[in-house]
């Protein structure tokens, strides 16, 4: 705790979801310090991203770590894999996708408590969803709920009792009421980026399912996605 406010340490990839649990730490007045990962993913497009948000919503401090998970593989973002495109809505909601980084949440959450530790932090937000997750296995409450409890049992700061909070308040919310709640707190989409398998130029696919998902909450909350697009598509993504 600061004279000007609680620290909070906030997973920020540069997407939509992380932009806006962004600003609403902030609207909750926390003090915000963000965490980028280059962790072996096909483009930098998305850590171009996080610094622009971070930087129009206004943190103190950002650290952009490098991990290399493409040692492991197994994914289509850490690896040879190509990234699924045009799936339809149903086949996305079905199963684990390819584009699912084993343990990257986990990994990227350790690093935030360790972040949170030197701070003097209680909080940490993160960008999961349960509605609009793709199938995967670390972005469901229950996953939350564990590694807060894992976290305040590893801790020194857990064990001195301060009690350590992983914040996740997208997690029961749409793409589209997720977009409505950040276009309230006046967070510039047009800063963010999405897509698994962006342009050399860093334009959006409009055909992963990462793409397909954005467009799909933009045409819910009734507007236009402000980003560029590669692929002809309309406003539901189809």
């Amino acid at each position: 705790m600061t004279a000007e406010g609680p620290i909070a340490v906030v997973l920020l990839s540069g997407g939509l979801d992380s932009a806006t649990v962004l600003a609403m730490a902030r609207a909750e007045g926390y003090r915000a310090a963000a965490l980028s990962f280059r962790y072996g993913q096909r483009h930098a497009v998305e850590i171009d991203a996080a610094r622009r948000v971070a930087g129009a919503v206004g943190v103190f401090r950002h650290e952009i770590v490098d991990i290399d998970l493409r040692a492991f593989g197994g994914s289509a973002l850490t690896s040879d894999i190509a990234v699924p495109k045009d799936r339809a809505e149903a086949e996305i909601a079905h199963g684990i996708p390819v584009t699912y980084v084993p343990a990257r949440n986990t990994i990227m959450l350790a690093f935030a408590l360790a972040f949170a530790e030197t701070l003097g932090a209680d909080d940490i937000f993160i960008g999961v969803n349960a509605i609009d997750y793709s199938g995967y296995p670390d972005c469901r409450p229950d996953y939350v709920a564990a590694f807060e409890a894992m976290a305040n049992l590893a801790t020194k700061a857990g064990v001195e009792g301060r009690r350590l909070c992983i914040h996740a308040p997208l997690i029961r919310l749409t793409k589209g009421g997720i977009i409505r709640r950040g276009l309230a707190l006046g967070v510039d989409y047009a800063l963010t980026s999405s897509c698994y398998d962006p342009t050399p130029k860093g334009t959006a696919c409009g055909r992963c399912d990462a793409c397909r998902l954005r467009l799909k909450g933009f045409a819910e909350a009734g507007i236009a996605d402000p980003v560029a697009y590669a692929a002809a598509r309309d406003d539901r993504g189809q």
